[in-house]
């Protein structure tokens, strides 16, 4: 049973997140909890984008980016992979400086820290030298830097089904096999 912890910052693409966290749940015999923490501006882009409350229906633990007593702030907690989705540059770049201000960036320190599974996902563009080069070093330092990039190859007929391309990317690093368009595969 894995721990995963789903983290939104507030960069546009929410509903990339919420594709990824139902997702989870629906894996929910693989799922022992799905944490999931909202900086303060992804909770208004979530809003904003989705139009639906943060709270909206999904059967996860929120928690507080305040709250550094919050289990995915110690390593002891045992979470077992994190993806922060979508990703901003200002956030990746307090991880990649260590800077551990709020819960969101001091999961990452711990996940890193613990050799643990770490997804960024950042979705803006263009990126500048300083993104590339904290990119670079979070990179060096363990996490996984996987762009909001959707492929076509899959010949996606609907924006769900296009974002569905990042999103199953995400999950199967995460560590979850699901079924999902592979290039070289018959689409159906």
């Amino acid at each position: 049973m894995q721990k995963v912890i789903i983290a939104i910052t507030g960069a546009s693409g929410a509903v990339y997140a919420a594709r990824i966290i139902e997702k989870l749940v629906g894996l929910s015999a693989s799922i022992d909890e799905v944490a999931v923490v909202f900086s303060e501006n992804g909770k208004r882009v979530w809003e904003y984008e989705l139009k639906r409350n943060i709270s909206s229906g999904f059967p996860v633990k929120l928690y507080d980016n305040t709250d550094m007593f919050a289990p995915m702030a110690s390593g002891s907690a045992g979470y077992n992979a994190m993806a922060i989705v979508p990703c901003t540059m200002g956030t990746l770049g307090r991880i990649a400086s260590g800077t551990s201000n709020d819960l969101i960036v001091r999961a990452a320190d711990v996940m890193l820290k613990e050799r643990r599974k770490l997804i960024l996902v950042p979705r803006e563009l263009p990126y500048n030298l300083i993104h590339l080069q904290n990119m670079v070093t979070v990179t060096q330092a363990g996490a996984i830097v996987l762009p909001a990039s959707p492929s076509f190859y899959s010949l996606p007929s609907s924006i769900e089904q296009l974002v569905d391309t990042v999103v199953d990317r995400v999950v199967e690093m995460l560590g979850f096999s699901i079924d999902h368009y592979q290039w070289g595969q018959e689409k159906s």
